[in-house]
């Protein structure tokens, strides 16, 4: 007689059977069995499979462990009903809390089993769970508990990182004050010495204005000028324009357009810098696996926003601002304070994405002002600067042992992080003071008429400063002088310098074609701007209302409101342009640092794509001026007017982006640009008719002075002389001295953009 099918007996069976077999793997502790697949997750993404490690629990029966790999959810049970299985699993919340990018990383292994920290399902039976239980424990996600790795959700297949070894030696640089009358020097680094390798997340630390942000900037390639001495080296070669392909770089500010959506962004951002074999859609699909890997998927098609824009989160933004640097792939990624404003939880889920990123073989470094416990912990490497200074240099987790040897120990318990940012302020509130810098305190009281029984911070500073020079810095000198080890092929790879662009000219000029019109729709086709056209009309046309010209009065009230329309649309684009470039100065800098595209592409794309937004709202307002005010019924002059607004606005624009161009300020463009506008009108021929000869070539200059005549030619065949207007002709030389205009503005306001060199090789 048959047995039923049970499968209960049939998984106790297996298991026996696996067991048995996997004597070798027995032996195993798990530190091998974890570094075996973290050494795995190096060269390909995190896969679902699970390691079984076979464990004798108090009661000397068989616990099978699960390890799920990386990054994935768990499918799994305990035995028992639905409620005892929702029961189980929310008691052993606080056991789930593991940091597994630290068990992913061999390095990290003995840090994480100090801590205990294990992520394992212990399994008392092999009852095979209902499937209800099973869509209980696969919602089951860091999410639900608020853990910090809620961002990761997976790692993105990608080429395998070239690594770079960063060492910079006795890294020194000055500013230039000048001053009336004479010029002064500053020092703003004094001889940092240190290094950064493949794996590691090295922390720039110190207080406000101790050089973080200008060392990060050094080290990253973006400070031209001034003095700088010492030497950087990437692979022991020094900086090259092919760098930039290599590097990945975060501002503290988050620079990203407001109106873009995170997808939008991210996909502009991989189709300008993915390199040229990769089709438009694998791009796409690296942009869409950046997302994933940050967590962005809920927030994807979200606007970015801005200070007067609703959009995504704090967090968010700066995440679209890792990703905007790491699609690329680079092998070093600099950030500048990435946790600056957020909170804490978040700020720990930022440094976690970057602790992952450095153990998938990239060198991270970061600066950052007051981490908490938790985020010091992250850290592999640390330097502590005061005042332009090294006050430490080594592992993050030896710092206050370090301290520690040279006197200085916190009396009370506090955030190592807080401790440091003290001593590198020369604050020895709840800090022992070391015997040595004490007798010099005394030292000095013997000398002097005050007496401090606190060394000053001067004195702290100077301390601690001798105190490195004399017990750690000739070590790490002498490690940098080491051969790094990477072969002769990656170094070529790394130095060559072949400059790359990720698109041609043509890819460059649509892309950031479309991306502008996308951005900027929001703006020019704004209710308030389309309200105030449509209203401006309205108000003209009731004013001039079926206008008549067969009298002298009538014709010049005609010729009032030809003149005004030449005046609006000549005022209206060039304070709507001297804004470009100033507004966009940003992220034009932080774009082309990266050889992002071509500046004439840029330029070309930015010009072109205001035309369709530019020519919409005239269109509007001709339609309503034209017909209420009663001008020529015909279909030809109404086209005619037309076309001479659209050249106006399109001359006009040219003058905004010249001065916008080159000030690069808006107050002082703004101001400018009413000056210019102002002279223009008066120049205009309607106010004054005689001009003096010495004076008369500035209304050659005013596109409102040939707009003017053009829009007189049109509705008047013949141009009554009761008007005053010289003798026009048949307009032709006004149409070329207007396309002069348009052409000549924009070439001016691209000579400009060429002067501006926003850092170093860009």
């Amino acid at each position: 007689m048959s047995l039923p099918f049970n499968p209960t007996l049939l998984l106790i069976k297996l298991a026996i059977v696996e067991m048995e077999s996997s004597t070798s793997g027995i032996g195993r502790t798990k530190s091998e069995q974890l570094e075996t697949t973290a050494n795995k997750s190096l060269s390909r993404t995190a896969s679902a499979e699970a390691i079984i490690v076979p464990e004798t629990s108090g009661g000397g029966q068989n616990m099978s462990t699960w390890k799920p790999s990386f990054g994935k959810k768990l499918v799994g049970s305990s035995p028992g009903k639905k409620g005892s299985s929702n029961h189980t699993r929310k008691s052993r919340s606080a056991q789930l809390k593991v940091d597994l990018e630290d068990v992913s990383s061999g390095a990290a292994l003995s840090r994480a089993s100090s801590a205990s920290l294990g992520f394992s399902f212990s399994f008392t039976g092999f009852t095979a769970p209902p499937d209800d239980i099973i869509g209980d424990i696969k919602s089951f996600s860091d999410d639900d508990n608020g853990d910090i790795e809620a961002g990761m959700k997976g790692r993105m297949m990608m080429e395998p990182t070239i690594p770079i070894y960063l060492k910079f030696t006795e890294v020194k640089y000055k500013v230039v004050i000048k001053g009336v009358t004479t010029s002064t020097e500053k020092d703003i680094i004094n001889g940092i010495t240190g290094s950064a390798s493949p794996g590691e997340v090295l922390a720039l630390m110190g207080p406000s204005g101790s050089g973080k942000t200008t060392l990060l900037s050094l080290l990253g390639g973006r400070i031209n000028g001034n003095i700088l001495q010492g030497s950087i080296t990437y692979n022991d070669e020094p900086y090259n324009k092919s760098l930039k392909r290599r590097i990945g770089f975060v501002t503290q500010d988050d620079v990203l357009f407001a109106h873009l959506t995170v997808r939008e962004t991210l996909t502009y951002a991989a189709l300008l810098r993915l390199p040229k074999e990769l089709t438009n859609k694998q791009k796409e699909e690296r942009a869409l696996d950046v997302i994933n890997e940050l967590g962005l998927e809920r927030c994807q098609d979200t606007i970015i926003g801005g200070s007067f824009v609703r959009g995504v989160s704090g967090g968010e933004r700066k995440r679209v601002c890792i990703g905007n640097e790491i699609i690329i792939n680079p092998s070093l990624l600099f950030l500048d304070e990435p946790t600056s404003g957020l909170d804490s939880t978040t700020a720990l889920r930022i440094i976690q994405v970057l602790y992952d990123m450095a153990k998938a073989g990239k060198t991270v470094i970061t600066t950052i002002h007051q981490p908490s416990s938790r985020l010091f912990h992250k850290f592999d490497r640390l330097i502590l600067l005061g005042k332009g200074s090294l006050l430490y240099f080594g592992k993050a987790s030896e710092a206050m042992l370090y301290f520690h040897s040279i006197g200085c120990s916190p009396q009370i318990a506090m955030n190592p992080a807080e401790f440091l940012l003290d001593l590198a302020n020369g604050n020895m509130n709840d800090v022992s003071i070391p015997s040595e810098l004490d007798d010099r305190v005394q030292t000095e009281n013997l000398g002097s008429n005050t007496r401090n029984e606190k060394p000053t911070p001067k004195d702290v500073h100077e301390y601690l400063v001798e105190a490195y020079e004399t017990r750690v810095a000739h070590k790490e000198k002498k490690r940098l002088l080491m051969p790094i080890p990477i072969d002769e092929v990656l170094k070529a790879k790394v130095s060559s310098s072949h400059r790359e662009w990720g698109a041609n000219w043509r890819q460059q000029y649509s892309i950031l074609f479309w991306r502008g019109l996308k951005e900027r729709r929001h703006d020019y086709l704004s209710w308030m701007r389309i309200t105030q056209v449509i209203v401006t009309a309205i108000i003209l046309g009731l004013l001039w209302w079926q206008s008549d010209n067969s009298t002298a009065k009538g014709l010049l009230d005609q010729a009032g409101l030809l003149f005004f329309i030449a005046v609006f649309w000549g005022f209206f684009p060039v304070f709507t342009a001297i804004f470009t470039f100033p507004q966009e100065r940003a992220m034009l800098n932080k774009e082309r640092a990266v050889d992002m595209y071509r500046l004439s592409a840029y330029f070309m794309a930015r010009t072109t794509s205001d035309l369709p937004l530019d020519l919409f709202l005239p269109i509007i307002f001709l339609s309503i001026v034209y017909f209420m005010a009663g001008l020529r019924q015909n279909p030809e002059p109404f086209f005619l007017s037309m076309l001479t607004v659209f050249l106006s606005i399109i001359a006009a624009q040219g003058l905004g982006l010249a001065i916008g161009a080159s000030l690069m300020d808006i107050k002082k463009a703004t101001t400018l640009a009413s000056v210019t506008v102002m002279t223009f009108m008066l120049a205009g021929g309607f106010f004054v008719k005689r001009v003096p000869t010495f004076i008369s070539w500035i209304r050659y200059l005013s596109f409102n002075y040939h707009t003017y005549r053009l829009l007189l030619k049109v509705q008047y065949d013949h141009i009554p002389t009761s008007l005053h207007v010289p003798h026009i002709g048949n307009g032709f030389k006004e149409v070329v001295i207007m396309i002069a205009m348009v052409f000549g503005y924009r070439l001016l306001a691209y000579g400009f953009l060429r002067k501006m060199n926003p850092t170093k090789g860009a």
